[in-house]
């Protein structure tokens, strides 16, 4: 089945860019069968979709993010990155990678979402 894996820097200074990578096993990233989301959960509050890429290529983000998120897939690693600029403490939040069957923008329902990974944590902080 399908196994995702978050990786990144746990700390981030104010002003750079978080550059995440969620490794994928058990399907190829180009595969038609699941879209690949990033959703993430600051401290005492609820999940936040951010963006999903299809297998094509294909990227959609959340409106309130797209000026600053990037979302891309690296084949050859089979891997799905993220980069958000010019992070700011309320960035500061688990972030997931999530594989869907089916393409819901903005969707924070867990039940939608067929895998998840473990989460990793990002605190931005000088």
């Amino acid at each position: 089945q399908v196994q995702l894996q978050e990786s990144g820097p746990g700390l981030v200074k104010p002003s750079q860019t978080l550059s995440l990578t969620c490794t994928v096993s058990g399907a190829s990233i180009r595969t038609e069968t699941y879209f690949w989301n990033w959703l993430r959960q600051p401290p005492g509050k609820g999940l936040e979709w951010m963006g999903v890429i299809s297998g094509s290529g294909s990227a959609w983000y959340s409106p309130s993010l797209k000026n600053r998120l990037s979302i891309s897939m690296d084949t050859s690693k089979n891997q799905v990155t993220l980069q958000l600029l010019s992070v700011t403490p309320e960035d500061t939040a688990v972030y997931y990678c999530a594989a869907a069957k089916t393409f819901i923008m903005s969707s924070t329902t867990k039940d939608h979402y067929d895998t998840w990974g473990q989460g990793t944590q990002v605190t931005v902080s000088s």
